[in-house]
């Protein structure tokens, strides 16, 4: 009992390296430079706001499809694609391993991540009223009945029964040697 107990936590303890965490933070920083408290939301505050969100998920997506090797020591980092690792730094001699292949775990992870964003996203009355104006009580109503919430646990629970061991971008742990 105390292995599996053992093995929950090391599991949960990788979602913050799932969970777009550092994309909403920059979504909720930026948010409030271009949409002040109570002004009206005008065609360009929606225009700002819509490109903010499509370049979040976009973060979202490209992060879920990174990970990083060694080579003499040294951690690199590249772009994970069908055939295999793309590595950042040109002249590197990329691994070969099947493991640095794309798959469709990688795609159902960066799927996830992106509906996470969008759902604590459009929690936000901010967001809401801007793209969505005159269905604030509709959208609302969703949220209270804890939308996001079970949007972040279902997530939450398919990142740990599809998990994956990519070492990408920002990830806690040293690259794989």
């Amino acid at each position: 009992m105390a292995n599996g107990f053992q093995k929950t936590l090391s599991k949960t303890s990788l979602l913050v390296n799932f969970l777009p965490t550092s994309t909403l933070l920059t979504f909720e920083t930026l948010v409030p430079t271009f949409y002040h408290g109570g002004a009206a939301c005008n065609s360009v505050t929606t225009l700002m706001l819509t490109a903010l969100l499509t370049l979040c998920v976009l973060s979202c997506f490209f992060f879920h499809f990174t990970d990083s090797f060694s080579v003499g020591g040294r951690v690199y980092y590249g772009f994970v694609t069908p055939c295999g690792l793309v590595a950042f730094n040109p002249g590197i001699d990329e691994p070969k391993d099947d493991k640095y292949k794309l798959g469709v775990v990688d795609v159902v992870h960066a799927v996830m991540s992106a509906l996470v964003f969008l759902a604590i996203a459009f929690s936000d009355r901010r967001v809401s009223g801007c793209l969505y104006p005159g269905h604030e009580k509709e959208i609302d109503e969703v949220m209270n009945q804890g939308f996001p919430l079970i949007i972040g646990i279902v997530c939450s629970a398919l990142f740990l029964v599809f998990h994956k061991y990519r070492h990408g971008i920002g990830f806690l742990e040293a690259a794989a040697a």
